[in-house]
């Protein structure tokens, strides 16, 4: 997902995207749904977290980190 679909998800949120990168947005908007702020770190592959929209994302978020 792109940065410009992040920042209107977040802005559905009540969450201000201002500049903030794509990492602790994600997480903003984890957070406000009442979810797991977890995007990026899974590093081993692995998530229970079937249905999220930030599935793809997160595991090439984490692959990044490493």
């Amino acid at each position: 997902m792109n940065m410009q679909e992040i920042r209107g998800i977040a802005r559905q949120k009540g969450i201000s995207p201002g500049k903030r990168p794509k990492l602790e947005l994600v997480r903003l908007i984890q957070n406000s749904e009442g979810n797991f702020e977890c995007f990026g770190t899974a590093r081993e592959g692995e998530c229970d977290q079937l249905g999220c929209l930030w599935r793809k994302d997160c595991f090439s978020m984490a692959l990044k980190a490493h």
